[in-house]
């Protein structure tokens, strides 16, 4: 087992992208859903900067996580794991920031539609939703997506874990199953915000089970023959 200030560093990663994501989630005063509807503006208004806070906390949570992954990548470089190891991590950020795009925009148009509704009576505000819905549409497909991405990488990564026993080999089975479940969810599932929404939970309980794996134990990197 290598235990070592890059082992700590991506532990603490990992554990920092979990507890921002969580304080963004937890702590928001309004929860914005798959699409954007014409009450979250007046929900959003309610306390618009201590949302924008909440709101920012959530998006660096994604970033961080980015971080973490990028710095497991530079633990797990040697061969031959990184045949594996490099699509999976490289899936995994490819969906991360596709994710941090999506609620970027949730973000900007959030705020941005309190001011521009403010004042409208029902028909303006109609006719205003209207003018954003191909955005809106085309949004909720970076989130699918990048729920689906980091699926795809989380796979790969959970059968570079339980080949090698990098991290435990549960800890392995659970980012497989963990996966599995981001992209069957969306791909057998119609679209439905509520069944959607316990995956990103999940994924911030997992993001905290690798951080205090590394930080206990590090990283068992075995000496494999080319």
């Amino acid at each position: 087992m290598e235990k070592n200030f890059e082992t700590n560093f991506t532990g603490v990663a990992f554990v920092l992208a979990a507890i921002l994501l969580w304080v963004g989630w937890f702590l928001s005063p309004h929860q914005i859903g798959e699409y954007i509807v014409a009450s979250d503006f007046a929900k959003v208004g309610e306390n618009v900067w201590y949302w924008i806070w909440m709101y920012r906390i959530h998006i660096f949570g994604w970033v961080t996580m980015g971080i973490s992954m990028f710095s497991l990548l530079s633990l797990t470089s040697g061969k031959p794991y990184n045949v594996v190891v490099y699509p999976g991590i490289g899936m995994v950020v490819v969906g991360t920031f596709t994710l941090a795009i999506a609620n970027a925009f949730y973000y900007n148009f959030g705020a941005w539609g309190v001011g521009k509704t403010a004042g409208m009576n029902a028909a303006e505000i109609t006719i205003f939703m209207d003018s954003i819905l191909s955005t809106n549409q085309y949004v909720t497909c970076f989130i699918r997506f990048g729920r689906i991405f980091s699926g795809v990488g989380l796979v790969l990564l959970g059968f570079a874990f339980v080949k090698w026993k990098m991290v435990g080999v549960w800890l392995g089975w659970i980012t497989v199953l963990l996966g599995l479940l981001a992209m069957l969810t969306i791909l057998l599932i119609p679209d439905n915000y509520e069944v959607y929404k316990p995956i990103f939970h999940v994924k911030v309980i997992w993001l905290m089970l690798m951080g205090f794996t590394l930080l206990k134990q590090g990283i068992h990197l075995p000496q494999v023959k080319e």
